[in-house]
C-alpha cells in the first residue's frame, strides 16, 4: 500500500499536479463548510508557485462579483494548463497589464482528483495545516428567567 502511494504520479509536487490540486480545492471551496481555509490554501500555493517561477502572473481582470457593487480587479495567474484568479497586491496594479473583462469562453481542463488528496498535496507543498475546531463542551440549557405576570383585581395594589 505504501509503495502504491509513493509511485502514484498524482502525489508528486509537479507544477501540473499542484495546478490540478488548486483547481480541485478552488472548485470545492465554493460550497465548502470552511471556504476561508480552502481559499487561503489556494492563495498561498499560487504565491509560492509564482515565487518559484512555476506559475506566472498574466495580468489583471475585472472581477465578475465585485464587493459592494464597486469595480474590482483580480490577478490572473497561469500554472501549467490552468488559470486562476487571486486578490491583487498594490505592486500588481503597477507591474501588470489590465486585460479587461474576463473571457467567458475559456474553461480550465477537467480533472479527477479527490478533495482530500488535493488538500494533502497543497498542505505538504505550502506547509499549512487546517486547524481542527475542538468540540464545544456540553452546556446545559439556561433556566428560565421569565416570570408569568400576576393579575390583580381592579383597584388592588401590586405591593
Amino acid at each position: 500500500m505504501d509503495d502504491h502511494n509513493r509511485l502514484d504520479p498524482t502525489n508528486q509536487s509537479t507544477t501540473e499536479n499542484l495546478a490540478r490540486a488548486i483547481y480541485v480545492v478552488n472548485r470545492h471551496a465554493k460550497t465548502a463548510t470552511n471556504p476561508k481555509y480552502l481559499y487561503e490554501l489556494k492563495k498561498r500555493a499560487l504565491i509560492k508557485l509564482v515565487h518559484e517561477g512555476k506559475a506566472k502572473k498574466e495580468g489583471l481582470h475585472f472581477s465578475n462579483n465585485p464587493k459592494f457593487s464597486k469595480q474590482q480587479s483580480d490577478v490572473l495567474v497561469s500554472a501549467g494548463d490552468y488559470y486562476f484568479h487571486m486578490p491583487p497586491t498594490k505592486n500588481d496594479f503597477v507591474q501588470l497589464p489590465h486585460l479587461g473583462s474576463l473571457n467567458q469562453t475559456y474553461r480550465n481542463p477537467r480533472t479527477h482528483m479527490s478533495l482530500s488528496k488535493a488538500k494533502n498535496l497543497l498542505q505538504n507543498y505550502v506547509g499549512m495545516k487546517e486547524a481542527k475546531h475542538p468540540p464545544k463542551p456540553y452546556q446545559p440549557k439556561k433556566t428560565r428567567t421569565y416570570q408569568k405576570p400576576v393579575f390583580k383585581k381592579l383597584g388592588e395594589s401590586y405591593n
